[in-house]
C-alpha cells in the first residue's frame, strides 16, 4: 500500500488496522479479535473526544446487544483471521494520525488491549454512554441506537475531573 492510499483510507478502518498492527508487535496474552477491536476503538474515541475535544473518526457507535460497535468495521473484519493474518502492516502504514492520535492509540492498547473482549463489553455496559443509548431495551435486543458524542465526551472528562 502507497502512502497516498493510507491519506484516503477511511480512518476508522485505518485505525482498526492500527490495532491489528499492535498485536503483532506488542501482542497480549488475550489476543484480538473482533469484540475487543470493537471496544478499543471505542475507547480511542471517548478518550479523544474528552482529551482534545474532538472525535479521531466520523464513524458514530452504535449501542449493540454486546456493547459499542460501528457496523462498517464489523462488516469489514467480520470474515478476517486475527490469529492468521496476511495483511501486510508496517508503521508507516499509519502516517496519517498525529503523533498526539498515535500517542492515544498506543496509551488505549496499554491500558485496554491486556483485556479480552468479554472483560470490555462488560465494561462499556457498566458506562453511562452505552447504557443512555440502550434506554430500557432488553440486554438481548438488537439495537442501532447512536451513542451520543457528546455523551462519551462528557462522561469520560468526568473521569479525567474525578482522578
Amino acid at each position: 500500500m502507497t502512502p497516498n492510499e493510507n491519506k484516503t483510507k477511511d480512518k476508522v478502518i485505518l485505525a482498526a488496522e492500527y490495532f491489528i498492527w499492535k498485536n503483532k508487535v506488542d501482542p497480549k496474552e488475550t489476543g484480538l479479535g473482533k469484540l475487543k477491536l470493537q471496544k478499543l476503538l471505542y475507547y480511542v474515541q471517548a478518550w479523544n473526544l474528552a482529551l482534545n475535544g474532538e472525535a479521531l473518526f466520523e464513524d458514530n457507535f452504535e449501542a449493540w446487544i454486546h456493547g459499542p460497535a460501528i457496523a462498517k468495521v464489523y462488516h469489514h473484519f467480520k470474515e478476517y483471521d486475527f490469529e492468521d493474518s496476511n495483511i501486510q502492516l508496517e508503521e508507516n502504514n499509519f502516517d496519517t494520525f498525529t503523533k498526539t492520535e498515535k500517542e492515544l492509540l498506543d496509551e488505549i492498547w496499554r491500558v485496554y488491549g491486556k483485556y479480552d473482549g468479554s472483560y470490555l463489553e462488560t465494561l462499556t455496559h457498566n458506562e453511562l454512554p452505552w447504557q443512555q443509548a440502550r434506554g430500557v431495551m432488553r440486554t438481548t435486543e438488537p439495537s442501532q441506537n447512536i451513542i451520543s458524542s457528546e455523551v462519551m465526551r462528557e462522561y469520560y472528562a468526568a473521569k479525567i475531573k474525578n482522578t
